[in-house]
């Protein structure tokens, strides 16, 4: 089986997501993840689907009919490999939205060799204090040698000077 990463975005409307579920049907495949959302008008997402190597083509080629509807770009395509290694870091970051909070966590985590694995995020109205809170779950993988304590701490030590709560998972 292969695995595609298909990217989708479009004007949103209601079907969207019936016809692309469609396509990937209709051709053997198997959706098996997605984040899909809309977005100030827009509809956008990142899907996984595996297809039996022999359809591989052919799907693709089903999914550039959606154009026009919806553009959708096809990544990967080889079989699934062994899947990343590491040490498994899941945390939230809440407080007062400002710029910069993702550019300083994603920064930390770069700095330290550190892949993400999910990365969530959302702003909403903040009860009773009134303003905008910032809200993200990050799921990132730790690489083999390096140390998850000195991530973690300088995690806290930006959270501190940005004021955010920054809550790791067990």
């Amino acid at each position: 089986m292969a695995k595609l990463v298909l990217t989708v975005v479009g004007d949103d409307r209601a079907g969207l997501v019936q016809s692309l579920a469609d396509v990937v049907s209709e051709h053997g495949g198997n959706w098996e993840t997605s984040e899909l959302a809309e977005l100030a008008g827009a509809f956008a997402g990142i899907v996984l689907v595996s297809v039996p190597d022999a359809r591989l083509e052919e799907l693709r080629e089903a999914l550039h009919g959606l154009d026009g509807l919806l553009r959708v770009t096809v990544h990967g395509g080889a079989d699934a490999g062994a899947g990343a290694s590491g040490r498994r870091l899941t945390f939230s970051v809440l407080g007062d939205d400002r710029p910069g909070i993702v550019r300083e966590v994603t920064g930390i985590l770069s700095r330290h060799g550190v892949t993400i694995d999910l990365f969530s995020s959302h702003t909403r109205e903040a009860p009773m204090a009134g303003g905008v809170l910032f809200e993200a779950r990050i799921a990132a993988r730790v690489p083999d040698g390096v140390e998850t304590a000195a991530v973690v701490e300088e995690l806290e030590r930006l959270a501190a000077e940005i004021q955010v709560d920054v809550a790791l998972d067990d």
